[in-house]
């Protein structure tokens, strides 16, 4: 019977997982636990679903750019250049790149000035915008002063790592 009882609550922890993979708006969460000798947990939960949207969002981007821009966020970027022309902003020079997953602020908190506008001129370490990662809030600095050229994301959405945040030249 113990083993049901293990296997209850393996059951439950898994589940937790994939609420907090959910919650997190994450794509992979991989967790060993460790028993004992010869008795262990490797768990690896993973979704799709946020890759998906992306390539719909890209290749249908040019008819659709506004509407596509507030419902997936991370898409902008690659949606860009069906829109505009431009290069990927990705590989811009000046470009700021995410260092992590999570979901993007542009201001302290709700109603406050932002952090980043188009046109502002930003010294080196002046914070750009804030990046929410499992409740904790990461200041993400400026690498180099200039002048914010563009914006890449939108207040509240999500993030992927090394989604370009914005191009600084």
């Amino acid at each position: 019977m113990g083993n049901k009882t293990s296997h209850d609550s393996d059951v439950s922890f898994i589940q937790a997982l994939a609420e907090l993979l959910r919650q997190n708006d994450l794509t992979e969460l991989q967790v060993k636990r460790d028993y004992g000798e010869n008795d262990s947990l490797n768990v690896r939960v993973s979704r799709q679903t946020a890759v998906a949207p992306q390539q719909v969002t890209t290749v249908a981007a040019a008819p659709a750019a506004p509407a596509a821009a507030p419902a997936a966020p991370a898409a902008p970027a690659a949606a860009a250049p069906a829109a505009g022309g431009d290069a990927d902003p990705a590989s811009h020079p000046g470009a700021v790149t995410s260092p992590m997953v999570g979901t993007v602020y542009m201001a302290a908190e709700p109603g406050a000035a932002p952090f980043s506008t188009v046109g502002k001129t930003v010294t080196e370490g002046e914070t750009l915008l804030i990046i929410e990662a499992m409740k904790t809030m990461n200041h993400i600095p400026a690498p180099r002063a200039g002048t914010i050229k563009r914006i890449l994301v939108e207040d509240g959405g999500p993030v992927e790592f090394g989604a370009p945040l914005m191009i600084i030249e």
